[in-house]
């Protein structure tokens, strides 16, 4: 399944994020795996699509980083999927 997780920076301080990311990298639990990522123009916020079939495996990586950020996560799914399930009420 995937999850747009939508992470704010505690104090719009991205520097602190990236610096731990540098050195630690993602910290991500084996079966977490990381999409894609796009970071706010104000640098306040990350939006990240990851996948997992177990939502304990985004809780133990969010609070890896709970210092530093908090975090949203939406299980979304394709406009393509979306629509193919919408099909026979369109």
């Amino acid at each position: 399944m995937q999850f747009m997780v939508i992470e704010t920076f505690r104090n719009q301080d991205a520097k602190s994020i990236y610096r731990r990311l540098k050195t630690t990298g993602r910290m991500m639990p084996e079966g977490l795996k990381f999409v894609s990522s796009y970071v706010a123009a104000d640098l306040s916020r990350c939006f990240q699509l990851m996948e997992c079939d177990d939502i304990c495996l985004l809780q133990q990586w969010v609070a890896q980083w709970a210092d530093l950020m908090s975090c949203e996560i939406v299980p979304v799914v394709t406009g393509k999927e979306t629509a193919a399930a919408l099909d026979g009420q369109l």
